[in-house]
């Protein structure tokens, strides 16, 4: 793939920093010395090309909607019928193959806790497989974010602020920038026309809910495998609760650690609590990073797993409420 520096400048720098103005890829173009028709043109081809998913936002787990990592053991020869049936269930947003006995991980969202209760109910019941349903505990690191420079440095997430409250409408412009922005001049005025709005209530809707932090980010949201970053991990502990929080915090300092939570354990079945993602171009470089990680956040006396992922069946944004593209 034929990328440039000002390509990768696109996608490294723009991730979280997207300029909540009329006129934001204006404000890019003016910061990398370029023109805005320009800017355009480049994110349009990496949109086109499949390295950007989207230009939009992610938004901070059941705040204004629901959401669970979940995972199937399917058998082997059935594993792309089953990676189908799971891909048709509306909520699936992205899912996984990785070396494991439970070999198919996915996360599901939707409006309500009963709406992504009822799609896992039916992905069992359609693949007649148990279903692990690894509901979130609580976020260390979530919005997504990868440095692409080679540092594995990106700068924290804004806090979660709930005294900030939610309005009527706040679910509509978060599905909406779920889905992403289009490359045009003003991109906020076109979401308003969508929504039947008007571009300065949709750009106040967008600020206070990025202040508040339901909005974990918003900017240029990448594609890591075609990007060359194919050996990435999903690294978990089993890790008692009361000193979850405190090795999770310090594993979201460790440079090339990505997401970071505690999620619920299955007794008896899947008794891992601390979860995070390392992003790397090669295994060895993973395994560095994880090695790191377990020393720098005191981790190397308690049980784990590396499950490396082996492909990508799908990855889309979430569903917080009505789909606009529907």
């Amino acid at each position: 793939m034929d990328l440039d520096n000002l390509d990768w400048r696109l996608m490294n720098e723009w991730q979280r920093a997207l300029p909540l103005v009329s006129r934001p890829f204006g404000v890019i173009a003016d910061s990398l010395d370029v023109s805005e028709i320009d800017v355009l043109a480049r994110l349009k081809g990496l949109l086109d090309n499949g390295v950007v998913s989207r230009i939009g936002a992610t938004c901070r787990p059941n705040t204004l909607a629901a959401s669970t990592l979940a995972a199937v053991a399917a058998p082997p020869e059935q594993l792309e019928m089953v990676a189908e049936i799971i891909n048709a269930q509306e909520g699936v947003n992205h899912s996984y193959e990785r070396e494991n006995e439970w070999n198919i991980w996915f996360v599901a969202t939707g409006p309500t806790r009963a709406f992504v209760d009822a799609a896992l109910a039916e992905i069992g019941q359609r693949t007649g497989l148990q279903v692990l349903d690894l509901r979130l505990v609580q976020p260390f690191n979530v919005d997504l974010g990868f440095a692409l420079d080679g540092t594995g440095e990106m700068p924290e997430p804004p806090p979660y602020d709930d005294t900030i409250p939610l309005e009527r409408g706040d679910r509509e412009v978060a599905q909406a920038l779920s889905e992403g922005l289009r490359p045009v001049m003003r991109p906020f005025h076109a979401l308003a026309q969508k929504l039947g709005s008007n571009e300065q209530d949709v750009l106040d809707r967008i600020r206070r809910l990025a202040r508040s932090g339901v909005l974990s980010r918003i900017g240029v949201i990448v594609r890591h495998r075609p990007l060359g970053w194919r050996s990435n991990a999903m690294c978990v502990f089993d890790i008692p609760h009361d000193d979850v929080e405190t090795k999770g915090r310090a594993l979201t300092k460790v440079p090339g650690v990505t997401l970071c939570y505690e999620r619920r354990p299955v007794p008896g079945t899947w008794p891992y609590t601390l979860y995070c993602m390392i992003h790397g171009r090669s295994r060895s470089e993973t395994l560095d990073v994880l090695s790191l990680a377990r020393v720098k956040a005191q981790l190397t006396g308690y049980d784990y797993k590396v499950l490396f992922s082996t492909r990508c069946f799908k990855q889309t944004g979430a569903l917080i409420g009505k789909r606009m593209t529907a």
